[in-house]
């Protein structure tokens, strides 16, 4: 069987799988679009990583310029805190370096932006960004050494201010993007996706909201920093307020620093909730893409697999299934795979039906001719649809195992980041805050989650430079991660939680029809009894219907339209029988006439599309598959008026035979279900109606030139694959 992708790609717009051709002494590359490349997450990933990151490593580097790298912690012979302290100024070298650095930083973040909009080249842009970030980080280690080795503060009278902390954050961030872009570039050199970035509007979105979000950040603390510093001695420096500026957008709110004019107050009102408000669209969007990034990459190859294994285990009778045990025991005889021994066998269709792809091209299954005896190949219409169905059972366990996979793996993912954002932001503020307030490292876990919770008790803050300056990076990562952490939290064990508590409402406080029934088949001795009242109370019923009378229906009152066609449709019974029956009877020629099967294809496309305002969607029988196919089938061009046609090769509007397991399946469409069968049906009816103008302009001709005699049943045929009217 061909693999193909089975949905188009949304996210990964910009990944095209190389293929290698060659004579054999050298291979040249050549971008098959629309493929997945192995490189995902290097290429899709990495670049937003770099374009998120690189703002608040700008704005870290502008915290490391405007505020002195030293400061005295000792006036008038008596020590003070180190946010009391003094500070003073640092060598000119180290001023001038550091605004080399922040220049090469912004440069860096600027080519970065002009080639994700592809105003500059892949192989000129991306070199620039790397070279000048790594610029800025060597400058960066290299006054902060200079600092340490030439002009070190004189411990203990004097020490670093949080500008010299920020000066080494910001370097960390330069070249951890630095050097995840150099992983992006190894992949465009060796081939893995091509020399441009194709974004999507949520990742644009994404980069513009996380830009936004700091310069709202650094602008809010020069804006609180400059009303402070002019009530007195004791104003805010810039990094002060970008501590506040944090906590308040964060919502952690721990009391240490708050607004002292009333001016400063009243800034508070829109600056707290537009902050908060793009620090949640920061959040949603980024949940948003990493949620698709994992939908389209690993959810995706899981599903595969998951397919892969099950189509593998699919027989098409006993003979094949002899054959494959035979080569189980003797090829596997130690080592039993998961999924191969032990699995339960599903059957496979014996016929090869063709079906299309999700890439547009025509491929057939292929079945060998010879497994199966000539005698046994035309199987009843019951037995075909029993096997169909297996396979679509099958298929929807595996929808259901891939969404419980889904879930569940997306919060083992989120419980990890948060495991390690708190357990090792513990030891980085237990280090920072144990000579300033003596924390323990107990205490340190303490203070990680209630700031991760966005409690702020207040009891622990932040004391030294180093501890405000790692809180501010930290919690920008970490807070966010707990947000997601939840959301993960509501899908799965939330969600078990409230299925839970339901259900005991449904046995208690808000009794649902039917839950006793499922409670007395598990204790018979009280079903005895309770059916025993139950058919007292029957008998007594039926009396009084006999003696009121009964209510008679006239058989004909549905063709004559007395009653609702909708409510007669949709009442069918759709049983395997009864559907094996009508599938029959199609094939003996049996088959429904053009009004009947516009009414009932009508009738369908209004039931599909009340569906469609199902949340979650809703997920169709097999029986209500198998007649939404039977309508479509009719409407072939192949179609003719005894069903000639009804199992042959689809046409080029719309799909009408499929594998369920296969990659042409509906339910790998990327559409829910009601939507995919409304866009089916649609396409159904208008082929119908093309084909009934065709037919009476047929007949209209041969009645024009025969003196009124009908059409000839080779007219028919023809008026019955034709897409228009005739010419």
């Amino acid at each position: 069987m061909a693999t193909t992708p089975s949905a188009p790609d949304a996210l990964n717009t910009n990944l095209e799988k190389p293929q290698t051709s060659g004579n054999g002494s050298g291979q040249t590359l050549q971008y098959d679009n629309g493929q997945k490349s192995d490189w995902w997450f290097a290429s899709t990933a990495i670049p937003l990583l770099a374009a998120t990151l690189s703002p608040l490593a700008n704005v870290l580097s502008i915290c490391a310029l405007v505020t002195s790298w030293r400061e005295t912690i000792y006036i008038d012979g008596n020590p003070v805190a180190e946010f009391d302290g003094v500070p003073f100024p640092d060598p000119k070298w180290c001023y001038w370096l550091n605004v080399a650095s922040l220049v090469a930083g912004f440069l860096g973040n600027l080519f970065l932006l002009l080639n994700f909009t592809q105003r500059v080249r892949y192989l000129i842009a991306l070199p620039a960004t790397i070279i000048l970030w790594y610029v800025s980080t060597g400058f960066l280690i290299g006054i902060t050494a200079c600092m340490e080795i030439y002009a070190p503060p004189s411990r203990p009278e004097e020490t670093y201010s949080q500008g010299f902390w920020y000066a080494i954050a910001a370097a960390v961030f330069y070249l951890i993007c630095s050097m995840i872009l150099m992983v992006n570039m190894l992949g465009y050199f060796l081939g893995h996706y091509p020399d441009h970035f194709a974004l999507t509007d949520a990742q644009r979105t994404l980069i513009l909201q996380t830009m936004l979000f700091f310069i709202w950040l650094a602008g809010g603390g020069a804006v609180f920093s400059r009303i402070e510093s002019d009530v007195g001695q004791d104003g805010w420096a810039f990094t002060d307020a970008v501590y506040f500026c944090d906590v308040t957008i964060l919502t952690v709110g721990f009391g240490d620093l708050y607004p002292t004019t009333d001016l400063g107050r009243g800034i508070v009102f829109p600056y707290s909730v537009g902050g908060t408000i793009m620090l949640g669209l920061v959040i949603s969007s980024l949940y948003k893409f990493m949620q698709q990034l994992g939908e389209e990459n690993i959810v995706q190859k899981h599903v595969q697999r998951t397919r892969q294994r099950t189509l593998s285990r699919a027989v098409t009778n006993s003979f094949d299934l002899r054959e494959r045990e035979h080569a189980a025991h003797h090829l596997i005889r130690k080592r039993h795979p998961k999924g191969s021994a032990g699995a339960p066998k599903i059957s496979g269709p014996t016929q090869a039906r063709a079906y299309r792809t999700a890439m547009g091209n025509t491929v057939r299954r292929v079945t060998n001719p010879l497994t199966v005896p000539k005698p046994l190949r035309r199987k009843p219409r019951l037995i075909l649809l029993r096997e169909e169905k297996d396979r679509f059972d099958e298929m929807r366990r595996i929808q259901r195992q891939t969404n419980k996979f889904k879930k569940w793996y997306a919060l083992i993912f989120s419980l990890a980041a948060f495991a390690l954002l708190w357990c090792v932001g513990a030891v980085v503020f237990w280090q920072c805050e144990k000579n300033t307030q003596n924390m323990t490292y107990f205490q340190a876990l303490y203070f990680c989650y209630v700031s991760l919770l966005t409690i702020g008790y207040g009891d622990l803050a932040p004391k030294s430079n180093a501890g405000r300056c790692f809180f501010v990076v930290w919690s920008l990562v970490a807070v966010p991660t707990m947000t997601i952490l939840v959301s993960d939290l509501g899908d799965t064990v939330i969600a078990k939680f409230k299925k839970w508590s339901d259900d005991l409402a449904d046995f208690t406080v808000l009794p649902k029809e039917g839950i006793w029934r499922e409670f007395l088949d598990k204790n018979p001795w009280l079903l005895y009894w309770f059916q025993k009242w139950q058919a007292a109370r029957a008998e007594k019923a039926a009396k009084k219907r006999v003696e009121r009378g009964f209510d008679t229906v006239d058989p004909e009152s549905v063709a004559e339209g007395n009653i609702d066609v909708e409510d007669a449709d949709l009442a069918l019974d759709l049983t395997l029988p009864t559907l094996a029956t009508e599938a029959e009877q199609d094939i003996s020629g049996h088959v429904p006439s053009l009004a009947t099967l516009s009414r009932r294809i009508a009738v369908s496309i209004r039931k599909v599309a009340a569906d469609l305002r199902f949340s979650p969607p809703k997920k169709y029988d097999y029986e209500e598959w198998v007649e939404f196919t039977r309508l479509i089938r009719f409407t072939k061009k192949s179609a003719g008026d005894r069903g000639e046609g009804v199992l042959e090769e689809e046409d080029e509007e719309g799909l009408v035979e499929w594998d369920w397991i296969g990659d042409d399946s509906p339910m790998m469409s990327g559409m829910c279900e009601s939507e995919w069968i409304l866009q089916r049906l649609t396409e159904s009816l208008v082929r119908l109606e093309r084909r009934r103008e065709a037919t009476a302009r047929l007949e209209a001709v041969a009645e024009e030139r025969s003196d009124c005699v009908p059409a000839s049943d080779e007219d028919r045929v023809l008026a019955s694959g034709a897409d228009g009217p005739a010419s």
